[in-house]
């Protein structure tokens, strides 16, 4: 059994704060001023963030980041998508903002998970490919592995400067079944069983140097047809318990994952857009920023529907058509934190909800934040409380950059729930 260290909470009442602390960080942003965006969070009843500490772009990219340039899309593209709303460039040192980061984490008694997104969206807001392409020159077969040695080298760097206690635990990397980690599997079985000995080998690389912090694979979902591919030598399990289910209809029914050229243009112009959105062909990244769109995972009709839909309609669409979908979400949702802990149960070690619940919704929608949403994040708070989980979430989206961090009610209520305050 993998006891949690005596020096970390109990439970962690987690707020995302995922790449956004540092590419977010310019005048008026929301991690402009640190120190103000932890107390916040310790006055909403947080204990904990959940961030990209960007290990690969640190310790083993190569790259000098010093003066680490980092910017929006490209002009106004993304400009309305969650969490790619990236108003202003700003230009940071990263090993002194990283140092910044958890020396204010510690000065308000706030844990860290600490992850990666760098083979999602990360290098996406660089104003230059070089971090990019120094993550895609790594062999497929070894990039666990490097990001396993490059936490162990953040955990290296933040015990020089006395902080490692700061760290809750560290993940290879988030949602490791979704994105560029599956490059080159056979694809004959699921992607989380096929990622097996390459995820063990990331988290025996980082335990090698660093076993008394909890190492934690993290996938998106709770991939229950392929729970016999976690590894064997985790000693934490994150899961993202998205459980889409109306949203799910909607991305399917409008192609918001396929391919662009065959958009149903007509029927999102009567029930999902704007009056004055273009036609999807004219919604692009500038050329010279069409590397951006490779170092992210979004597919294009899924930014220009988050980009140009009217969130009033976008909303009532999910309310309309919610009624076919309650009891199924609600029985997904516990399903999948149930089967979450009892994995953890067998495996030995403490199990935590890092991301959740409904989906992947656009920047000034509220679906997560109305009635529906905001009794789906109570009742997932809840049965995390009751399954002993380690740590959870109010919503992915009760954070910093989105507009429920103004829904300071809710939030106060799940985690003083899960806290037991």
């Amino acid at each position: 059994m993998t006891a949690i260290p005596d020096h970390l909470p109990e439970r962690l009442a987690m707020t995302l704060w995922d790449f956004s602390w540092y590419v977010r960080t310019g005048p008026g942003e929301p991690f402009e001023d640190l120190d103000a965006a932890f107390a916040k969070a310790v006055d909403l009843g947080y204990n904990a963030v959940r961030i990209c500490a960007m290990p690969f772009l640190l310790f083993r990219s190569g790259i000098d980041t010093s003066a680490l340039r980092l910017e929006p899309l490209g002009g106004e593209y993304g400009s309305r998508v969650r969490w790619y709303d990236v108003r202003e460039p700003t230009v940071i040192d990263a090993k002194a903002h990283l140092l910044d980061f958890f020396r204010a984490a510690d000065r308000h008694g706030v844990a860290v998970i600490s992850s990666s997104w760098e083979y999602q969206q990360s290098p996406a807001f660089a104003d230059d490919p070089a971090w990019y392409e120094a993550l895609h020159a790594v062999d497929p077969e070894d990039r666990l592995t490097v990001l396993g040695e490059a936490q162990a080298d953040l955990v290296d760097f933040l015990a020089e400067h006395g902080l490692a206690h700061v760290i809750a635990c560290v993940e290879p990397h988030n949602e490791v079944q979704i994105g560029h980690l599956t490059a080159g599997l056979p694809g004959v079985e699921d992607a989380v069983v096929e990622l097996q000995d390459r995820l063990e080998a990331g988290i025996a690389a980082f335990q090698a140097r660093h076993p008394q912090v909890l190492c934690a694979p993290n996938y998106g979902g709770v991939p229950l047809a392929s729970l016999r591919g976690l590894p064997r030598n985790a000693t934490a399990l994150a899961f993202h318990p998205y459980v889409y289910g109306v949203l799910d209809d909607l991305v399917d029914g409008f192609g918001l994952r396929r391919d662009a050229a065959a958009f149903p243009q007509d029927a999102a112009d009567a029930a999902l857009l704007r009056e004055d959105a273009p036609r999807i062909p004219e919604w692009a990244l500038p050329e010279a920023n069409a590397w951006k769109l490779k170092a992210s995972i979004m597919q294009p009709a899924e930014i220009y529907v988050h980009d140009w839909c009217d969130p009033e309609k976008f909303d009532r669409w999910l309310y309309d058509h919610y009624g076919a979908h309650r009891i199924a979400m609600a029985n997904r949702l516990r399903d999948w934190i149930d089967a979450a802990a009892d994995h953890a149960k067998r495996l030995g070690v403490p199990v935590y909800f890092g991301e959740g619940w409904v989906g992947y919704t656009p920047r000034d929608a509220r679906f997560e934040e109305g009635p529906v949403g905001a009794q789906l994040c109570r009742d997932a708070v809840a049965h995390s409380a009751r399954v002993g989980a380690w740590g959870t979430i109010v919503c992915s989206n009760a954070a910093p950059q989105h507009a429920m961090w103004n829904d300071e009610a809710l939030q106060r209520e799940c985690n003083a729930a899960f806290l037991d305050r």
